[in-house]
C-alpha cells in the first residue's frame, strides 16, 4: 500500500512539473483584431484612430469586414507603395468581404483599400508585428501597462438606504 501511495505521489509530482514547464512555454495568447471594430473596413471608418496604440504580435490575427460591392483590401510590399496607394502589384488582394490574416512572423505589413481613391482618403494602415514576450515577467509587464481598466458598479437608487459598506470597497 505504501508503495502505491509513493508511486501515485511521484506521478502527481511529475505531472505538476510537466504542467509548469509547458505553461512557461505558452506565455501569450493569440489575439483577434477586427479592423475598424464595429464599422469595419469602410471609407467612413477612422482606421488610423482604431490602430493607434494597438499592439500586434506573432500569432495574432486581423479580420477585415467590408462590403464586397464597395471595397477590397490590398496587401502591399513596401512603404513606397503604401504611401502612394500603388495597388498595381500587391502581395495579395482580399475580396471575400470577411478576410482573416494570421501573423506568423515579425515585421511590417502594409494594407490599403484596393480602390486607390479610398486609399488616398486614408483607408489604409500598416502593422508592425512584434515578437511574443519571452518570459512570464515580460508578459505580465505588458498586461500591467495596459490602459484597459474595468470600474466597479455604482450605487443605484435601490441601494441608497443601505449602509455604504455593503456596496463600496
Amino acid at each position: 500500500m505504501a508503495e502505491v501511495m509513493r508511486s501515485s505521489f511521484m506521478l502527481m509530482l511529475l505531472m505538476i512539473i510537466i504542467s509548469v514547464i509547458v505553461g512557461e512555454k505558452r506565455i501569450a495568447a493569440q489575439v483577434h483584431h477586427v479592423v475598424g471594430d464595429d464599422h469595419g473596413w469602410d471609407p467612413s471608418s477612422n482606421i488610423g484612430a482604431w490602430s493607434s496604440g494597438r499592439i500586434f504580435r506573432v500569432g495574432d490575427k486581423i479580420w477585415f469586414a467590408y462590403s464586397v460591392a464597395q471595397e477590397s483590401i490590398a496587401e502591399l510590399k513596401s512603404k513606397e507603395e503604401f504611401d502612394s496607394c500603388d495597388t498595381s502589384n500587391p502581395i495579395r488582394m482580399y475580396t471575400d468581404g470577411l478576410d482573416s490574416i494570421s501573423f506568423d512572423a515579425e515585421g511590417t505589413h502594409y494594407f490599403t483599400s484596393g480602390r486607390p481613391e479610398s486609399c488616398k482618403k486614408g483607408l489604409k494602415f500598416n502593422v508592425e508585428v512584434l515578437p511574443q514576450p519571452k518570459t512570464k515577467e515580460e508578459a505580465m509587464m505588458i498586461v500591467s501597462t495596459d490602459d484597459a481598466v474595468a470600474t466597479g458598479p455604482t450605487p443605484s437608487a435601490s441601494t441608497r438606504g443601505l449602509p455604504s459598506s455593503l456596496w463600496e470597497r
